[in-house]
């Protein structure tokens, strides 16, 4: 695969082919909301000119943090908007998508 071609286009048309449920989507809001929590503490720091280090090391946690909602999104559309169309025969454009995603995801 081609660097150049990893543009993903977003796709609001389309809409999970299993919805999340609502015990999905209050885990995957809280980890944001500290995340978005871990920002702020790092504006904080950054303010209160707080040592290099301990700014890296939180930006290291936001990174990881950040990481395992991506991976439950992947792991969510891969065993059920990917399996689907595999099952349906639609599956080539399917996991080409999820390829590039894959790229996408493992580059930062």
């Amino acid at each position: 695969m081609d660097d150049a071609k990893l543009d993903i286009p977003l796709s609001p048309e389309k809409t999970p082919v299993k919805m999340r449920t609502e015990e999905d989507k209050k885990q995957l809001v809280q980890r944001l909301k500290r995340v978005e929590g871990q920002v702020r503490g790092i504006q904080k720091m950054i303010d209160e000119d707080r040592y290099c280090v301990d700014i890296l090391v939180q930006v290291s946690a936001i990174n990881a943090a950040l990481k395992k909602v991506g991976f439950q999104l992947l792991e969510d559309h891969t065993k059920g908007c990917v399996t689907k169309a595999v099952q349906d025969g639609e599956g080539d454009e399917t996991i080409e998508e999820l390829l590039k995603v894959f790229q996408q995801f493992t580059k930062s």
